[in-house]
């Protein structure tokens, strides 16, 4: 017998701890080299452990669930074992199976197809091809259907189930199933689920933000017709020469820079009693994913073409969905811009990314009435709001600022000539 060791991989230095998902494999189980056995969570991002070496996986030492810390043993493989035609469950406590459970219980609840415990991009597939998600097993966290086993069913052939005639529901919550034991609270079920580290951090630093920085935020308006206008000029040239499409943060990113510039403290930090500021742009995009929300960085941005912009945040939301952003693409930054108007927002105070010192809010962009020489006429507006840290950023910093941005957007041309 030779036994290789799994373990858990490098974490970050600011990273002390991270809590085991769910197994791939169960022990007696065969494994590939670099097959990913189990994702391990932190509180930034969530990494794959794949197989170090191929063979049967002959012990399993850390359940799901599981608090480790860097280099931690989990498991071992046998180089040289066969895989047992039954091979035993993972050793995991029991109540570990309970969470993965509920949801496909809740589903069975509703008479729906599980479609609610698919990840979004999976549904996509599932819907794309017509299947459901009893039609795919699921290897996600508590059995969610992912991505990867959408492909992996298609390409093995997988058949839509034939249609079966569900009897009507009584509401219920979605993916709310009370546990095994649990008293009947009839048609209002509840279910008590832990947050998962990625959002136990978002709390943490929400509430660090509001309870440090003296946040408060600006106003104002601008009138997206020239950049629309200018998009859909360019766009079938831009794609074709790029690959990519020429979309609207690229024009953010270019005028929240080009106000920086302009206005530097906006882009400066406090560290203790002193003023640090930057002589780097590096600017971060909100970007929504399966775990929560994550800000991943565009370095260097004012280095950075409107392709290269497009290009990288393309790459970041692909990452976000996957779940395969990397800490040091979170790291950092010196300014944020969050664009709720993808979700139809209108108006939002956002809160600060500590320890930066302002980010910037982008809307929904809608036809209004406004008024233009003594006339009224419909535009297509968009509310900016930015919010900033009044303990070094005075309101008359921050209203130009905004403003300098606003007439980058309403003059493209402006970012041209940086004036």
């Amino acid at each position: 017998m030779s036994i290789v060791e799994v373990k858990v991989p490098q974490l970050s230095e600011s990273v002390a701890e991270a809590t085991m998902l769910t197994w791939k494999k169960k022990a007696g189980e065969a494994v590939a080299v670099d097959e990913i056995l189990i994702e391990i969570e932190t509180d930034k991002v969530v990494l794959e452990v794949p197989a170090p070496s191929a063979g049967v996986l002959a012990e399993i030492v850390q359940p799901d669930g599981a608090t480790v810390v860097a280099d931690q043993l989990i498991a071992k493989i046998d180089t040289e074992g066969k895989a047992s035609a039954a091979a035993p469950a993972a050793a995991a406590p029991a109540a570990a199976s309970a969470p993965a459970a509920a949801p496909a219980a809740a589903a069975a609840a509703t008479g729906g197809s599980k479609s609610d415990v698919a990840m979004p991009a999976a549904a996509k597939l599932l819907a794309d091809n017509n299947l459901k998600t009893s039609d795919v097993a699921g290897s996600g966290k508590d059995g969610r259907v992912t991505k990867g086993d959408v492909l992996g069913a298609v390409a093995s052939g997988a058949k839509p189930a034939p249609a079966v005639a569900a009897p009507a529901a009584k509401p219920a919550l979605p993916q709310v199933a009370a546990p095994a034991g649990a008293p009947d609270l009839g048609e209002r079920p509840e279910q008590r689920v832990p947050m998962s580290r990625l959002r136990a951090r978002i709390a943490e630093r929400l509430i660090q933000s509001q309870s440090t920085n003296a946040i408060l935020t600006t106003f104002n308006e601008v009138n997206m017709a020239p950049v629309m206008e200018l998009r859909k000029r360019f766009q079938d040239s831009f794609t074709k020469e790029h690959g990519v499409k020429l979309g609207f943060m690229s024009f953010f990113v270019k005028a929240a820079v080009h106000a920086l510039k302009k206005y530097p403290v906006i882009n400066a930090s406090v560290d203790g009693n002193d003023i640090l500021y930057h002589g780097y742009f590096d600017i971060g995009i909100a970007v929504g994913s399966p775990r929560g929300l994550v800000v991943p960085i565009l370095r260097n941005a004012d280095q950075m073409s409107f392709a290269d912009i497009e290009k990288k945040i393309a790459e970041y939301g692909k990452k976000a969905q996957d779940g395969k952003l990397g800490i040091e693409e979170m790291t950092g930054g010196t300014f944020s811009i969050s664009n709720g108007g993808t979700f139809g927002s209108m108006l939002s105070t956002p809160i600060i990314n500590p320890p930066q010192s302002a980010i910037l809010g982008v809307h929904a962009t809608k036809d209004r009435a406004v008024v233009e020489n003594g006339q009224i006429v419909i535009r297509p507006m968009n509310y900016l709001a930015m919010s900033y840290d009044h303990r070094i950023i005075d309101g008359r910093e921050a209203v130009l600022g905004l403003v300098a941005m606003k007439e980058a957007l309403e003059d493209p041309s402006r970012l041209l000539f940086d004036i």
